[in-house]
């Protein structure tokens, strides 16, 4: 413990983030960074309890509770209260691959179930966790580390998003020789195209990318399995092949007027603005643009919220998020939502921030469903017809929503991005190989096993377990790694 009194001597505090009104004009990350100083304070509020459920790792209610790829959490806090950068490092390094992801896009679940949080704040652990692994590649700590023995098995990932980062990672650590597809033009996956640059700059994904293949990982980009190669034809070449494409399937609304020109899937709106920013800084036109329209987002979650903060960037004239739930209240329901569950309280995200700063209110509207689309003469859309509704509970048990009369509105829009999250993965490689699927359409493999019905293919991330956080598909690249690493050498020293 840094000190036994810590978490009642010292306030939490985060980094300041820039100016909404200016980050707003440019596409770089918005958060600051602390003083050494500031940061050991904030690492002497960490109690090192008995039980640290902040890095437990489970899943209570559907919401993740402490750290799904359990880091060391009271051990790197400490180390940082005593001025250990490097050791609080290779601490960090221990059990995630890739903190400086983590660090900028995680939404804390760690955090959610600190012990200081039953009684005050919680621990400012994700801050600390960025700032470990900047001072890493700072100080030049972070450097290629390629095996020193080959075992001259050869390893397919398919997918270079975290879970198949990760999954390499490892696997090269064991000595296996990996080479990672991806159909994008950059590797990456959704940490280069989905998540925005202002959440996680791309030089930032770059830099481990290198890293790793610095290491002695091949990456192929611009190929996609089950077109331009067979997935047949890996399976036959490699002594492994580790699926982790993700869960890349948009869910689509069924709502009046879906024709329309002017409505678009968020992934289409969010990755065409990351890619012309890239290849052009947005000068060759190749996205949607939002500038000068009214837009409306359809989705409460973390898709339609990065929608919000690309559509203020692009200059729209207004921009509003439609949500299904209801707002959630200031302080956590104890009784529905206890701790050490992810707490589910009202809060403003960078995007909702920025919104309210440029027009003055929250960006969301709350428990409100979309009825229709309306467009002009020529099939543009023009404006939004929404009813207000009510979840209740039906004797089965069974969650329903009601319209509630009278509460009917439209809403003049000319830009619709749906945000409505996904359905599963895509089946080109699942009906190539005929790969069992569970009741979502995931690919069906035992988690902590992850092996399919097909010897020799494996799956892991997103495409196994559906839509997730980035850290859970760290989890599930590293220990689909160890299980692989298994089935090729009989036994596997990787964690």
């Amino acid at each position: 413990m840094s000190t036994p009194t810590g978490f009642m001597e010292y306030k939490r505090e985060l980094p300041a983030d820039r100016d909404p009104i200016e980050r707003i004009k440019d596409w770089e990350e918005f958060h600051l960074h602390m003083s050494e100083d500031a940061l050991r304070t904030q690492g002497a509020r960490c109690m090192d309890c008995g039980t640290p459920y902040c890095h437990t790792g489970m899943e209570l209610a559907g919401n993740a509770s402490g750290c799904p790829v359990n880091n060391l959490i009271p051990e790197w806090n400490n180390l940082i209260y005593r001025g250990l950068w490097r050791e609080a490092l290779d601490r960090l390094h221990k059990t995630n691959n890739f903190p400086e992801f983590t660090g900028r896009v995680c939404p804390a679940p760690c955090e959610g179930s600190c012990t200081v949080g039953l009684i005050g704040q919680p621990v400012t652990i994700k801050t600390i966790e960025q700032a470990i692994i900047d001072r890493g590649f700072e100080e030049g700590w972070v450097v290629p580390q390629p095996p020193k023995n080959r075992t001259g098995k050869r390893v397919a990932v398919v997918g270079s998003g975290p879970a198949g980062l990760a999954a390499a990672a490892q696997l090269n650590k064991a000595g296996h020789l990996v080479t990672v597809y991806e159909r994008a033009d950059r590797i990456g996956g959704l940490l280069t195209y989905g998540i925005p640059t202002m959440k996680l700059d791309k030089a930032v994904v770059q830099r481990r990318v290198d890293l790793l293949a610095a290491e002695g990982i091949t990456f192929v980009t611009n190929t996609e399995i089950g077109k331009d190669i067979p997935a047949k034809k890996l399976v036959d070449e490699f002594d492994a092949v580790v699926l982790c494409g993700g869960a890349t399937k948009p869910r689509d609304v069924q709502i009046e007027g879906r024709e329309l020109k002017g409505i678009y899937q968020a992934m289409d709106y969010l990755n065409g603005t990351i890619k012309s920013y890239l290849d052009s800084n947005l000068e060759d036109g190749n996205y949607i643009s939002a500038k000068d329209k009214d837009v409306i987002v359809i989705g409460g979650g973390d898709t339609g919220t990065d929608c919000v903060a690309t559509a203020l960037r692009h200059g729209c004239r207004s921009v509003t998020q439609f949500g299904t739930v209801g707002k959630a209240p200031l302080e956590r329901d104890i009784v529905n939502n206890p701790w050490p569950q992810f707490p589910n309280v009202y809060t403003l995200d960078y995007a909702h921030e920025e919104a309210k700063a440029l027009y003055g209110e929250d960006p969301r509207a709350f428990s409100v469903l979309t009825k229709k689309f309306v467009g002009d003469e020529n099939g543009n859309l023009k404006e939004l017809h929404t009813v207000q509704i009510e979840r209740k509970v039906d004797e089965t048990g069974r969650r329903i929503y009601t319209d509630i009369p009278g509460t009917e509105k439209v809403w003049k829009a000319d830009l619709v991005l749906i945000a409505v999250g996904f359905e599963g993965p895509e089946n080109t490689i699942i009906n190539e190989l005929g790969l069992e699927q569970d009741r979502r359409s995931n690919v069906k493999a035992q988690y902590g096993k992850y092996t399919t019905n097909v010897d020799k293919v494996f799956a892991a991330g997103d495409m196994r377990r559906g839509q997730s956080l980035v850290v859970w598909a760290i989890n599930e690249g590293r220990e689909v790694a160890r299980e692989v690493d298994k089935y090729l050498m009989g036994s596997s020293m990787l964690p």
